[in-house]
């Protein structure tokens, strides 16, 4: 399969996984929207991103946003207060990571991690019990430390989980995962 046709389903597949998803660019214009996100704040494409966050939180949004842009990959989530279309705050979580092309950052893929939504069917994964079920609370944003809580485990057991779920459906990443999950029922075996 060519790799532009590749690209072009995975934006389709991630433009109904139902976590809000986005992509700003360097100029901190978003340039991308998914269908959850477009339900959670508009049709705000081609806006700044801080014209969605509670004019309290606009600094700690551009620090986060600074951080990606200078590449910085670790792992984090970030505690945020959008505003939606009606104006009401929503606290989030947000997570983050760099687009790259080459050596050279050239915008932020991000999602809302911690908005609770009703999970999308799947594929036939062939997954463990286990796996479905983090897949399931994957699916619904959740972060690893809220994961770990709902399903009374540990931090580390659940980060293991993942990573045999990331295997199982040759994933490389959370998202990549629930996108990849996306459309028909769960199996397990």
């Amino acid at each position: 399969m060519p790799l532009e046709s590749m690209q072009a389903e995975v934006v389709e597949a991630l433009d109904h996984v139902n976590v809000p998803s986005y992509v700003i660019d360097t100029t901190g214009i978003i340039r991308w929207v998914n269908e959850a996100g477009r339900r959670l704040v508009g049709d705000v494409e081609g806006r700044q991103f801080t014209s969605v966050v509670a004019h309290e939180e606009t600094r700690r949004a551009r620090e986060h946003f600074a951080r990606r842009m200078l590449g910085n990959t670790e792992p984090a989530d970030s505690p945020l207060v959008l505003v939606d279309e009606q104006g009401r705050r929503v606290p989030v979580e947000i997570s983050s990571v760099p687009l790259t092309r080459g050596d050279h950052v050239i915008g932020v893929f991000g999602q809302v991690s911690d908005l609770v939504e009703e999970p999308q069917p799947h594929p036939d994964l062939r997954l463990t019990p286990r796996q479905a079920e983090v897949l399931r609370e994957l699916e619904r944003g959740r972060t690893t430390a809220q994961i770990a809580e709902d399903l009374h485990l540990s931090r580390e057991t659940v980060r293991n989980h993942i990573r045999h779920l990331l295997h199982a459906v040759g994933a490389h990443s959370r998202l990549e995962a629930v996108a990849v999950a996306r459309g028909q029922p769960l199996a397990t075996h």
